[in-house]
């Protein structure tokens, strides 16, 4: 089966229903933990490494649900939820390439963070680009560098982050 190269918010919203994929396989979050709004590119072979890429965008509202709680008087997004947005986004990609299982994070190796986001910015862009995307009989999974953009401006830096399929 062949996907399209981008999806709008009701095909992740499909996708967190367990209906993008089928049952069983790559599934995002639900609301509100879905850290994404668009997904504008998606591939197998391109990005920075030729193994793959996503570029997804997230838009920044200041009513989203952490803001009232991180931090009260000074609100902050919480910068695992960025990286959560990272792990989805690897992980959608295996789903995206007809890779069969369930979604989990395994670890990433290196988290930056260089700046915050705020209610007062706008939208953050995702740009995720595989290192490794191996499938064999026993394991799938993907190790991918990721960056979160906020306005433009750089915040987070994660280097391979790993991200794993499994039909268990």
């Amino acid at each position: 089966m062949s996907y399209p190269t981008s999806f709008d918010r009701e095909a992740l919203l499909k996708c967190s229903r367990g209906e993008l994929f089928g049952p069983g396989n790559a599934q995002l979050p639900a609301p509100p933990m879905l850290m994404m709004d668009r997904i504008t590119e998606i591939s197998g072979d391109g990005g920075e490494h030729g193994k793959g890429h996503v570029v997804a965008e997230f838009d920044i509202t200041p009513d989203l649900w952490f803001f009232d709680c991180h931090f009260p008087g000074n609100p902050i997004m919480p910068g695992c939820l960025g990286l959560d947005g990272l792990w989805q986004l690897t992980g959608f990609n295996l789903g995206w390439r007809g890779w069969q299982g369930r979604g989990y994070a395994l670890g990433v190796g290196e988290v930056k963070l260089t700046g915050m986001v705020r209610p007062d910015r706008k939208m953050l862009t995702y740009r995720v680009n595989f290192t490794k995307a191996l499938q064999t009989r026993r394991l799938t999974m993907g190790v991918a560098d990721g960056i979160v953009e906020a306005d433009g401006d750089v915040i987070y830096i994660v280097k391979d982050m790993k991200v794993a399929l499994s039909e268990s």
